[in-house]
């Protein structure tokens, strides 16, 4: 089966403690995992994913434009601050009443 570009908008980027909700590149949503509860004043809210941070085995970081795999820290720039997060876990759909409920 030949796949064909990703035409989904909305992501899930999931790490250790944090969920980040993105629409295309843009960060929408915070959610901390263990209480559940949204983060509206989170830094990465309202910030495009610049990309990722590769971390070696032998503790060399390079840092990435493409799209974040697991493993890799996602990279926010924020009007002059940097966000790293810890590594991405893995990658979900949010469930369609979720997207409803952003605030584009």
């Amino acid at each position: 089966m030949v796949q064909g570009q990703e035409r989904r908008r909305h992501q899930v980027m999931v790490t250790r403690n944090t969920e980040y909700h993105l629409r295309d590149r843009m960060c929408v949503a915070v959610r901390d995992r263990r209480s559940g509860d949204f983060l509206p004043g989170h830094l990465a809210v309202k910030r495009e994913l610049s990309g990722g941070v590769h971390r070696f085995p032998n503790g060399a970081v390079v840092p990435r434009e493409q799209f974040p795999e697991p493993g890799d820290a996602l990279y926010f720039i924020a009007d002059g601050l940097d966000l790293v997060t810890s590594p991405l876990i893995k990658v979900e759909r949010p469930q369609k009443d979720i997207v409803r409920s952003y605030r584009i």
